[in-house]
């Protein structure tokens, strides 16, 4: 094996150990938040249209789920055409805000362990595995992977600026 694929390969390992520290680092932003907490406090940046820290992780645990769909369609079909998910639409069919925040988040952390145990079962082959995405074109496993950080990413960063406003008032 060659430094390029050593690397490759680290790079690939962790991203997805990225994958399982976003729950974790989730975990750490929501302890002690309570009910009214997570299902009042809204987006500043968003002002009266934006989501609770709730509706964030329903987004989060449904998402995970969608991402993972995608993969296995990657896996089981030649080039398939991916889903377009609305996720304004989700929140108000799903009732996002009138779940419990605690035990969704415990439903993404079991999600996740199975996503990473997913991605960690791949062979080179299935790496190379593609779909077409509805919004981006080609798609590939590494897309994915990707994906799935950068989601996080942009979420915790919502998630924290929608709990900071508890810490401000």
């Amino acid at each position: 094996m060659n430094c390029i694929e050593c690397d490759h390969l680290r790079l690939r390992a962790n991203y997805i150990r990225l994958m399982g520290d976003t729950a974790a680092i989730l975990g750490y932003m929501l302890a002690g938040v309570d009910r009214t907490t997570a299902t009042t406090l809204r987006d500043p940046k968003d002002g009266d249209n934006g989501w609770t820290a709730t509706e964030v992780v329903c987004h989060l645990r449904d998402f995970d789920g969608f991402f993972q769909e995608r993969v296995r369609r990657m896996l089981a079909e030649t080039y398939p055409s991916l889903a377009r998910y609305d996720h304004e639409a989700l929140a108000v069919e799903r009732k996002y805000n009138e779940q419990d925040v605690h035990q969704v988040y415990a439903d993404l952390v079991a999600s996740r362990t199975r996503f990473v145990e997913l991605f960690r079962s791949l062979d080179e082959a299935q790496w190379q595995r593609n779909a077409i995405h509805p919004e981006r074109g080609r798609f590939t496993m590494y897309d994915a992977l990707l994906q799935v950080g950068q989601h996080d990413a942009l979420h915790l960063e919502q998630i924290s600026r929608i709990l900071s406003q508890q810490a401000r008032a």
